[in-house]
């Protein structure tokens, strides 16, 4: 123990911490700790009494900072209402109220709803997922009058004894007291991806978790002076950033608002100034035209169609830590599996032990020894937990040392005091790590792992457990066949990967063979083509081409997922990786996508966007078809939006440069908008829609929202030049703004006919309720006059519609060039 305690690693040698948290939250030069951890004693054996608990508790030594998983309430009413374009309209409606009647105000109403959905919505998710994140929350084991409990992290206080094993992360800073091998990463604080061993004294520091042995520390930093308040509120924040869906709606909306400002200004210069019309209809009419050129509802919409996916995805136990995973997944086209605990269940049955010939010991003796080394690690993983279960320790052989499991090593140890004999030292896990190349019990152990058996070598040692060369002259002694569960819904899973294109990759710390087979139980294509990682090249971009053409990769180590990860990434792969364990945590980081099980190591949930609750991988369909629905429909819906955007700005072009009044008031777009874009983007944003996600969302809205827009803005603006020369008197501009107004809502219901398609019964429906409500305004006469649309005669109004069917042949002729020309 002496001897591996001296390999503790200085990581100040990192290339810089990965999480830019300031000069006090620098890993490697921690600040002072407060006074009070300075004089600190160190903590009993068995922990805090109850009333040293609650003197901590009663002078605020507890770590009571929260762990926020979304935005307050007042984040989210701030986020919904003090937005760029609800401020611009606020004004606009305050005119407008002053200066006409109340139904050319209806816009403002309209935004008014339209934010309290927004922010009624946003609620709804935050409290889903505040209710799976307490669901998912780590939960310290913690030693206090003698006995351990596990608690939550919030009722942790300054000096608690916190015990700590394999894949528990760290949750507050400390000092170390027990250690049984204890290997730390810390590569998330500094960079570093070796595990450093921990010695009684050395400092502890949240945000990092353990991937070998056990031990336990004192908590000397707790609340807002622990790293773990920052690092677990970036881990879990409901966010809407790095989204390409977000930033593309951003961009867009950064050139609207440079058209919309030259554009407005010369609208109300030529309807204030140059026409010398009534004042308050010039101002009407002048809102009116600016008024359409904001997508207000689109960001709406988009937030919206977010949160409704995250309570739909609650409902079925699967937590999105952040928002965009639900994008990000729908984009994926490769994703990396760890076989154990996602195409098998964490569970594992010995069906056998096999003595290897002429190694002179007796089978009783054998299962003497598995169940002393299952007794020998407090926290054993699934393995040797089997083992455990299958051999009972009745022997008690006293351990005088121990080597826990590392996923690196691939083998655990122990050396044991025998009642009748000396010392023996004994090692248990890969046969193809502990024997040596070619050795006569490789054969039979290669025949098992075809059958999709796991199988581990118990070996002895000649060696101390603390010798760099432990494996040079290891004795074969039995292989213990263990079977695994699969996971019944797994194939279905593959296979519908399959279906949609995305190519998996079945990446495990076993041996190939065996993964291998159990991939081809589960019917993965490529499963009869195994690598073993130890023979994959080391540079990335040769690493990239052995994984393009293979399927199932064992013997990979941590540092290799990671690796693996990176290489696929550079060949242009969005890339998600599943897993469960403490070996997983680098490559789940580093993955476009993390998806951990809840059943998993809390390291594993502490860096994964996406935690199933439920630790079943047949979710992760319902994350790619919820983040599918939301990419697709919002596309729809913002070429929806963005048409109206680009006719409104165009008009007003139009007008400006004809020095003619505007057409529409206020009232008349408003009716427009609701009927043609507002309702129906609201069904089409929840509606269900399993395209593939497809990149590139700013180029492949706009190359059909741009060319409908002009199409739209010049049949509307012919109807109306055409109904000027037509009507006279003084009832004729109304009778021009009735005529152009119909020629522009039939030009966009069929923008909408386009969008909706292909058709179901209720898009059919829906065009139609649209198109019947336009109908009903244009015949009850109240309506008639409520929103000053007559129309008058006949042959204008059969004009107006000539224009535009017109424009709808011009419509469906444009959309089939630009979908050959313009491929997105």
């Amino acid at each position: 123990m002496d001897q591996r305690a001296k390999t503790d690693t200085d990581s100040s040698g990192a290339s810089g911490p990965l999480i830019d948290a300031g000069a006090e939250l620098d890993p490697v030069h921690p600040a002072p700790l407060p006074p009070s951890a300075h004089h600190r004693p160190p903590a009993a054996p068995g922990g805090l009494t109850t009333a040293e608990v609650a003197e901590r508790v009663a002078r605020g030594e507890v770590n009571d900072v929260p762990v926020r998983s979304s935005r307050n309430f007042t984040e989210i009413v701030r986020a919904n209402v003090f937005t760029r374009f609800n401020a611009i309209i606020g004004v606009l409606w305050v005119i407008m109220l002053f200066v006409a009647p109340i139904q050319d105000s209806l816009f403002g109403f309209v935004i008014v709803a339209n934010t309290g959905i927004g922010i009624v919505q946003e609620l709804r998710a935050k409290k889903t997922l505040d209710g799976l994140a307490v669901l998912g929350e780590a939960k310290p084991t913690v030693r206090r009058d003698g006995a351990t409990a596990r608690i939550s992290t919030s009722e942790i206080v300054l000096g608690d004894l916190i015990e700590l094993g394999p894949g528990d992360k760290v949750v507050v800073d400390g000092e170390v007291i027990e250690v049984d091998g204890l290997e730390v990463d810390e590569s998330l604080l500094t960079g570093e991806a070796d595990p450093v061993l921990k010695r009684p004294g050395d400092q502890m520091m949240s945000g990092s978790f353990i991937v070998a042995g056990g031990g336990a520390f004192t908590a000397t930093r707790v609340g807002r002076e622990a790293y773990a308040t920052q690092l677990a509120e970036e881990a879990s924040r409901f966010t809407l950033v790095h989204s390409e869906l977000r930033s593309g709606i951003n961009t867009i909306l950064k050139y609207v608002m440079w058209l919309m400002i030259p554009t407005s200004i010369g609208l109300i210069i030529s309807q204030l100034v140059v026409k010398d019309n009534d004042f308050k209809n010039s101002i009407a009419r002048t809102v009116g035209g600016i008024v359409p050129m904001i997508p207000e509802g689109l960001v709406l919409l988009t937030s919206v169609a977010f949160a409704v996916g995250v309570i739909r995805l609650g409902r079925k136990q699967c937590l999105v830590q952040e928002l965009p995973a639900i994008e990000g997944l729908a984009r994926v086209d490769v994703v990396c599996l760890d076989k154990t605990g996602t195409l098998t269940e964490g569970g594992m049955d010995v069906t056998e032990t096999r003595i290897v010939a002429d190694s002179g010991v007796r089978e009783a003796y054998v299962h003497t020894v598995l169940g002393a080394l299952g007794t020998s690690d407090p926290r054993p993983n699934a393995s040797l937990q089997a083992i455990k279960n299958a051999y009972p320790d009745e022997a008690k052989w006293r351990c005088a040392d121990s080597l826990p499991f590392s996923s690196a090593r691939k083998y655990s140890g122990a050396s044991f005091e025998e009642p009748e004999g000396p010392t023996s030292t004994w090692l248990l896990g890969a046969p193809d790590v502990l024997l040596p190349e070619g050795g006569p019990a490789l054969d039979e152990i290669e025949q098992l792992n075809r059958q999709g058996l796991r199988v581990l070598l118990l070996a002895r040692a000649t060696k101390e457990l603390d010798d760099p060369r432990l494996t040079d002259g290891t004795r074969a002694t039995a292989l213990v066949v263990l079977e695994q569960r699969l996971r019944p819904d797994a194939a279905d899973t593959l296979r519908y990967f399959a279906d949609q294109n995305v190519i998996t990759k079945v990446i495990s710390g076993d041996n190939a063979v065996s993964v291998g087979a159990v991939a081809a139980k589960l019917d993965l294509p490529g499963a009869e083509n195994t690598v073993d990682a130890r023979t994959l090249p080391a540079d990335r971009a040769e690493m990239a081409e052995v994984l393009e053409g293979n399927s199932v990769f064992g013997r990979v180590t941590p540092q290799q997922k990671r690796d693996m990860v990176a290489a696929l990434q550079s060949k242009g792969h969005t890339v998600a990786m599943t897993g469960d364990g403490v070996n997983d945590v680098l490559a789940l980081k580093d993955a476009d996508i993390g998806v951990a099980m809840g059943a998993g190591s809390e390291a594993t949930r502490a860096v994964a966007q996406i935690v199933l609750l439920n630790n079943s991988f047949a979710t992760l369909p319902s994350v790619v078809a919820e983040g599918r629905r939301v990419i697709g429909n919002i596309t729809r819906v913002a070429t929806l939006f963005l048409t109206k955007t680009v006719y409104s700005v165009l008009l007003a072009i139009l007008v400006v440069c004809s020095q003619v009044e505007y057409p529409f008031l206020p009232r008349h777009l408003t009716l427009l908008s609701t009927l043609t874009i507002g309702v129906p983007a609201f069904f089409l944003a929840l509606a269900p829609n399993t395209e593939r996600a497809q990149p590139h969302f700013v180029r492949r809205v706009m190359r059909y929202a741009i060319p409908s827009g002009a199409i739209a803005a010049t049949a509307t603006f012919c109807t109306y030049l055409l109904a000027r020369s037509h009507y006279s008197g003084q009832d004729a501009l109304a009778a021009e703004t009735s005529a152009a107004t119909l020629t522009l809502f039939l030009v966009s219901i069929w923008v909408l006919a386009i969008i909706a398609r292909p058709y179901t019964w209720w898009r059919v429906g829906m065009v139609a309720a649209m198109s019947l409500g336009f109908l009903i305004v244009l015949v009850v006469p109240w309506l008639q006059d409520f929103f000053a649309l007559k129309l008058v005669g006949t042959t204008m109004p059969w004009a107006a519609v000539a224009i535009a069917a017109v424009a709808a042949a011009g419509l469906e002729l444009v959309w089939r060039w630009v979908g050959r020309r313009f491929p997105a």
